[in-house]
């Protein structure tokens, strides 16, 4: 979600007030959104690189890898 401040956080619940974007709990989405910038156009943002790296070290340690 973003905040009205400016930052980009995970809300596991839905209920943090700001713009917020549903992504799969599958680390493969995450990883293709970062990368084509899908959550910057979700969110109406462009993510900082702390944004980014945040986001990027939640889904390697929070997410379930993707079987093929």
């Amino acid at each position: 979600m973003h905040t009205h401040s400016g930052i980009v956080e995970v809300d596991a619940s839905g209920n943090k007030p700001g713009r917020g974007a549903y992504l799969c709990t599958k680390r493969a989405c995450w990883e293709a959104a970062l990368k084509k910038n899908r959550v910057d156009y979700s969110l109406r943002t462009r993510l900082s690189d702390d944004n980014r790296r945040a986001l990027s070290a939640y889904s390697e340690s929070s997410l379930e890898e993707s079987r093929t």
